[in-house]
């Protein structure tokens, strides 16, 4: 089969296309035939910090049909719709099989395209972890999302306006009308205004990008808000790591997000989708010849929305490939 495979002598993206063998399910695993990918940040990050999966081959958030199943799998059968996040399962991805547990994978929602579901893993359920599950979201909250523009900003940015809060965007002035789109209540142009200096304090921040510091944040919080820190810089993810408790006191809270992938909050999300309630906005298409391209493009963190990898399309739903980036 055809697999993005990693190789530190390959430049200038480190990453080429190569014929690998097919990889065998074992009793409690599934072969994927991979459709869509999608990246996010944990790929690029993950090999610019040399954490390099086993089989050398990134790419986790998935959508395909079943091609074969272990002897042990219960739930899942050769010829089902699936979406899933390899994440905890050794990536595999940007390949045209994948193979991984059961537990990885749910059923696609029937109206939702493979391109579409593909959005869903790591970045849709990221933000649905950091407002529900880390910022107790609540109806009516003043809700700050920072960084509303890629890949998990913006669903974030509609699951905090589905959880009934009133949402402020911060975003480059080019991503302005994409927020407001999305449903933004008020959208700050990070170029032109410093949000850590306003007069407005909020209940919710989740920081998914900026070069913002804890102590900033802290300040526009109101006296029992909440912090959530998602991305951003190295150095500020590790601070928030290591220096949030102990910024947490007057009641106000400062904490990371360490999401891992749970086929709950993927259904979740997917029904949502499904059903109007979300969308999913994909700003670039590649084949899977051109995924070194894609993800050394993705790297530079200026994406507005999902960076979509195709390895097995049809007329009917994909574009063709003279309409792939």
């Amino acid at each position: 089969m055809k697999a993005i495979v990693y190789n530190k002598k390959h430049l200038p993206f480190r990453l080429q296309i190569k014929e690998v063998e097919k990889p065998i399910p074992k009793d409690n695993e599934v072969l994927l035939k991979v459709s869509s990918v999608s990246l996010n940040a944990a790929d690029y990050r993950s090999m610019k910090m040399g954490m390099i999966p086993k089989k050398r081959i990134f790419g986790s958030a998935v959508s395909g049909t079943i091609e074969l199943v272990g002897k042990n799998i219960k739930h899942l059968k050769s010829g089902d719709e699936v979406v899933g996040d390899l994440t905890d399962f050794g990536f595999g991805g940007l390949a045209e099989f994948a193979v991984a547990p059961e537990k990885a994978f749910i059923h696609k929602q029937p109206n939702t395209s493979f391109e579409d579901s593909a959005t869903l893993p790591v970045a849709a359920t990221t933000a649905l972890k950091a407002l529900r599950d880390k910022g107790n979201i609540q109806k009516g909250q003043n809700v700050l999302i920072v960084g509303s523009s890629g890949g998990v900003g913006i669903f974030a940015l509609q699951l905090a306006k589905y959880f009934g809060a009133k949402v402020t965007a911060v975003c480059s002035s080019k991503n302005i009308e994409q927020s407001t789109s999305l449903g933004a209540d008020e959208v700050i142009d990070y170029t032109k205004e410093d949000i850590t200096k306003g007069s407005i304090r909020y209940d919710l921040i989740v920081a998914i990008n900026g070069s913002y510091p804890l102590l900033g944040y802290r300040r526009i919080l109101n006296s029992k808000g909440i912090f959530v820190m998602v991305g951003g810089t190295l150095p500020q993810i590790l601070k928030s790591i290591f220096f949030g408790w102990i910024l947490s006191f007057g009641g106000k809270i400062m904490k990371p997000l360490f999401a891992k992938s749970n086929p709950k909050d993927l259904e979740y999300v997917a029904k949502l989708l499904d059903q109007g309630k979300i969308r999913a906005i994909i700003h670039k298409r590649y084949a899977l010849e051109k995924a070194a391209e894609a993800m050394d493009y993705i790297s530079k963190g200026h994406a507005p929305g999902k960076v979509i990898i195709n390895i097995q399309y049809n007329n009917n739903e994909y574009p063709t490939k003279s309409k792939l980036h």
